[in-house]
């Protein structure tokens, strides 16, 4: 990649002028606006204390040095601001993105190494079984789906979980409910209404255990509206199977050989203020039961089975969970690095202007199902993922439906459906793709050309950026830009006109399937298809 050659070539410019090693901090990106260069350097400013130099002069001896000694493909090199030398290069890098792209294909290109080594079993949905996920919780089944299918390409090795919370009160009531309506009684105060309970409860057998029966009605319905929406997990993990199997019992005896439990006002505490937690947490209350926190620190341990990190995806109400649930893995012997949650807000569909209501108890439910039903799965995945999952979110479902440039998704899948009408075009004028290594790609130099090459050159570096900072939004902007860049370079750069001169028809049917890999990869990240025609 350039930026690893003009990266090894400042670090050589900078032993030359007697600065070695080269200090920690240096680097080599893109500046914030074109009209600085293609690439720049804080070299200067990051070594100059070291060299004992001002920042600017420094910044002088590096580009005149890297000017004498030129990298491939660098034009001119400028000073900038308090010392930061500017890379203007010629098109030929970008050229070289082109064949890059080609050769490593959908597979090769923009897979990082990053998470090599490291396993990470990554939680989310983990909706309670007592009736379908609302369309709210699709949210974070297309964030969690798109966040392994990221950390999976940077290396990770993922593992997809959703945790069953298959007991307690609300089990209890969901059941009482379908009982209720499937005797044709009125359902017990704060149970659950709605239509879907009166469906359920006409499917339920007369013998059948309403709780068991309900709860497994749940998770088959989740399953299927989930996968709908092209999400899919490794394991679905219950919440009642590790109590069945004396997980918790295990996990209390541990502690307390830890030295961190203790009694005080008739239970028994967890000092987990000892470990970054603002108070100490019960264990086991006053009637010797265990509080809730016991089963997830046993569910949490387990799940170091199947990846030495973990993150869990939870909604905008548990903020205080994660100081807590760190604190007790930390004092089962576990790094404070490897447990990490992610926080995501709450989203709110409209319809002609009125907020449509999401609320399972109160029979007020627009489900994932009604929602990939009415819109598309590929609609409703690309529009959970337009936003940071830290941010609010707000959808108008008369907007999803509309299939124009108003609607992203259709916007950036149309672009991967031009390339395959150009591709069938071609084939019908019998103009074949002569092999890449005896094609002058030299013949693209529209700016339309250059800036969709920009931005394929960018894929790795947001590839990597959307994996560390667990943002998929990152790869939808992306993607949207890359779109938007090949909608402009069809408009202005024809490709099978008459009038086009033949090495540059065949440099511009390279530049669009180069495209089109990009576009594949891009899609995928977001578990969105990238349909051949529209």
């Amino acid at each position: 990649m350039i930026k690893d050659q003009l990266l090894d070539a400042v670090a050589g410019a900078l032993n030359a002028l007697g600065i070695d090693p080269v200090p920690d901090g240096v680097v080599v990106e893109r500046p914030a606006r074109r009209e600085h260069g293609d690439w720049s350097t804080n070299a200067a400013l990051v070594s100059a204390k070291a060299a004992g130099r001002n920042p600017r002069e420094l910044g002088q001896a590096l580009a005149d040095h890297l000017s004498q000694h030129r990298p491939p493909h660098v034009e001119a090199l400028e000073i900038a601001g308090p010392g930061f030398v500017n890379f203007r290069l010629a098109p030929t890098w970008l050229h070289d993105v082109l064949t890059e792209v080609v050769e490593q294909g959908e597979e090769g290109y923009a897979r990082l190494d990053i998470g090599a080594g490291h396993s990470v079993n990554i939680e989310f949905v983990s909706a309670n079984p007592t009736g379908p996920i609302h369309a709210g919780g699709g949210r974070w089944g297309a964030y969690g789906d798109s966040l392994a299918r990221i950390m999976t390409r940077c290396g990770y090795e993922t593992h997809s979980e959703f945790y069953v919370n298959d007991r307690g009160n609300q089990t209890v009531l969901f059941g009482q409910s379908l009982a209720a309506r499937r005797d044709g009684v009125e359902v017990p105060e704060n149970g659950y209404q709605g239509a879907y309970i009166d469906e359920w409860a006409a499917e339920m057998p007369a013998d059948a255990d309403p709780i068991a029966w309900g709860i497994e009605r749940s998770l088959a319905d989740a399953r299927e509206t989930l996968a709908a929406m092209n999400v899919e997990f490794d394991t679905w993990s219950s919440e009642k199977a590790v109590v069945d199997r004396g997980a918790e019992a295990e996990v209390f005896e541990r502690l307390k050989q830890s030295g961190v439990v203790y009694e005080a006002d008739g239970a028994t505490w967890l000092k987990t203020s000892e470990f970054g937690d603002t108070d100490d947490r019960v264990l086991v209350k006053s009637d010797g039961n265990y509080t809730y926190f016991m089963p997830d620190i046993a569910y949490h341990l387990d799940k170091y089975n199947r990846g030495d990190r973990l993150i869990d995806i939870l909604g905008a109400d548990h903020h205080g969970y994660a100081p807590r649930m760190r604190a007790a893995l930390i004092a089962l012997g576990k790094p404070e690095d490897s447990y990490e949650v992610i926080i995501g807000q709450n989203v709110k569909l409209m319809r002609g202007g009125v907020e449509v209501k999401m609320s399972k108890r109160a029979g007020e439910l627009v489900e994932i199902r009604d929602l990939v039903d009415e819109v598309g799965p590929d609609v409703a995945r690309f529009a959970y993922l337009l936003q940071s999952v830290d941010s609010p979110q707000t959808l108008d479902l008369d907007v999803l439906k509309a299939q124009a440039a108003e609607n992203p998704v259709y916007y950036v899948q149309y672009a991967n459906a031009r390339i395959h009408s150009l591709g069938r075009e071609a084939a019908e004028r019998g103009v074949e793709c002569e092999p890449l290594a005896e094609v002058d790609l030299s013949a693209l130099v529209h700016e339309r050309e250059l800036e969709l090459l920009r931005q394929l050159s960018s894929l790795a570096e947001v590839l990597e950026i959307a994996c560390n900072e667990r943002a998929p939004h990152k790869i939808t902007a992306w993607v949207r830009e890359l779109a938007s860049a090949f909608h402009g370079f069809y408009r202005d750069c024809p490709v099978l006109r008459s009038d086009v001169d033949p090495n540059l028809a065949q440099a511009r049917l390279w530049l669009a399937e180069a495209t089109r890999i990009g576009l594949a990869i891009g899609l995928d990240l977001l578990g969105v298809s990238a349909p051949e025609q529209m």
